[in-house]
């Protein structure tokens, strides 16, 4: 059976990439937002319902705008820029505004018999003015997610797209604007100077999508102010297939995961360790489903994004060309089109693990096969990099699944498949160490953008603590080795 096409939205005139936001306009919002800030932070949760729901209906609206400035930017097919990037703005919108009520209700804690006389209580403040630093690679999907945790817990914004994708950041801009007062939710265009002078403020909370390198820059500018981040960050999530897999189901499963927006998906399996007995077989599946998914002419296939420009085009022809220099081979693809920043789905096999490709993230549709012999050699390889953001098993034995996973460490990890753990939404989604702090989406998300206060009210008149006023005599000593004692 042939790959069908996919219909592409009507091409719009790219946009040049907008000029920088000046710093006296940043200033100037910033300032609006500060001011503001505690007003926001009193809105109820039917005053944030409301507005959760004007931001999913507003980007309903702009449903076909949204898929053009994705083309434009990405030559993502529609259907794609529906289901990675709509979709989960939207679903992320109706799961909060269904769940709000219940996380901000304050949550009653026990009162241990000491503390008798009193209660005690956590409530979720929100942390203040926020900066969300969205990437390229989901230009849409990112900053708007993350401002739907944002407003869900009562804070303002300022969001500061990426100036790669210019058609998707001033289509954003111009929604935020038909939701929000600049007050509360605002955005600020540019290059990565605007994001430098962003980071010279002393926001409550920032949240960055992006590289290890970039997330290190974001966290020591936070650090000057003490700011709690969230970081997004990446690296080379393994995709691990052991001799009991379905290897037709993994090739088609991994297939997906890897050319949905043509690799540049932070959550891509970055490569593949292959039990040696099924090398074989999944080379020649893989042949045989690609041809399936994208035509015997890839490059024709209406389906498959491009890479976002050409430096990064280079950069992984770079890593491709290393790669084969080493002794790697090209068993599919290997097809590169600089005019059109092009890069066919490429499967390389026998890949030494000191090429570039084995160590630098490779964001792009090239997936590199290594064999291995036990799973212990596997996993050796797994835990010799930085904790990925996300590692995948493929086996037909639970206790091989469940011997991978006890013995790495992950941000995220899906058993006989790939990708889909970041859509369900009682899961929270983040890395670990270089790969990523913090959690986001859901109600995890929400607790991100919150300060988890502690509140104990004690008795009107009296306190607990009396008997150990100064001066300190008999009763505080009895009183302190009992406390050390039975409590």
């Amino acid at each position: 059976m042939e790959a069908t096409a996919t219909v592409i939205p009507p091409v719009q005139k790219t946009v040049p990439m907008s000029p920088n936001s000046s710093l006296e306009e940043i200033l100037r919002l910033y300032n609006l937002q500060l001011k503001n800030a505690q007003a926001i932070k009193n809105a109820t949760a039917k005053e944030r319902k409301e507005k959760l729901s004007k931001l999913k209906n507003v980007c309903m609206d702009y449903q076909q705008k949204i898929q053009e400035a994705l083309y434009a930017d990405l030559h993502k097919a529609a259907v794609e820029a529906d289901y990675t990037e709509l979709y989960n703005v939207v679903t992320e919108a109706r799961y909060a505004i269904s769940n709000l009520d219940e996380w901000m209700t304050p949550h009653e804690v026990e009162t241990p018999l000491m503390y008798i006389g009193s209660s005690s209580k956590i409530i979720f403040e929100p942390k203040g003015v926020c900066l969300i630093l969205s990437p390229w690679n989901y230009p849409f999907q990112l900053p708007m997610q993350h401002l739907v945790s944002c407003v869900a817990a009562g804070n303002t914004a300022i969001i500061k797209p990426s100036e790669f994708t210019p058609n998707t950041s001033a289509l954003l801009k111009e929604i935020i604007g038909k939701i929000f007062n600049e007050n509360e939710v605002a955005v600020v265009l540019g290059d990565y100077s605007v994001s430098s002078e962003l980071l010279k403020l002393k926001f409550d909370h920032i949240h960055f999508t992006g590289s290890p390198n970039v997330g290190k820059v974001v966290m020591h500018a936070a650090a000057e102010h003490l700011t709690t981040v969230t970081l997004e960050l990446g690296g080379k999530s393994p995709a691990i297939i052991d001799e009991s897999a379905n290897i037709d189901a993994a090739v088609k499963k991994i297939s997906w995961g890897k050319f949905v927006n043509l690799g540049q998906t932070c959550i891509a399996p970055d490569y593949v360790l292959i039990h040696e007995s099924k090398k074989d077989e999944f080379i020649a599946k893989f042949k045989t489903n690609a041809e399936k998914f994208f035509t015997a002419t890839p490059k024709q296939s209406a389906d498959l994004a491009r890479i976002v420009n050409n430096k990064h085009f280079n950069r992984l022809k770079g890593l491709l060309e290393d790669a084969v220099l080493r002794g790697a081979k090209v068993e599919y693809g290997g097809d590169l089109d600089e005019s059109q920043n092009y890069i066919s789905p490429t499967l390389l096999s026998n890949v030494p693990l000191d090429s570039k490709i084995m160590e630098e993230e490779i964001f792009g549709p090239l997936l590199p096969l290594v064999t291995f012999k036990t799973m212990d050699e596997a996993l050796k390889i797994v835990n010799g990099k930085e904790k990925p953001l996300a590692l995948y098993v493929f086996s037909g034995k639970s206790k091989v699944s469940d011997y991978v996973v006890n013995n790495t460490s992950a941000g995220g990890t899906c058993i006989n498949d790939n990708l889909v753990h970041i859509s369900q939404p009682n899961l929270p989604f983040g890395g670990i160490n270089n790969s990523g702090i913090g959690k986001s989406t859901g109600y995890f998300g929400f607790k991100e953008f919150s300060n988890e206060r502690a509140v104990l009210k004690a008795l009107h008149s009296g306190s607990i603590a009396t008997p150990l006023w100064f001066p300190y005599g008999k009763l505080a000593r009895m009183v302190t080795n009992i406390m050390l004692k039975y409590f």
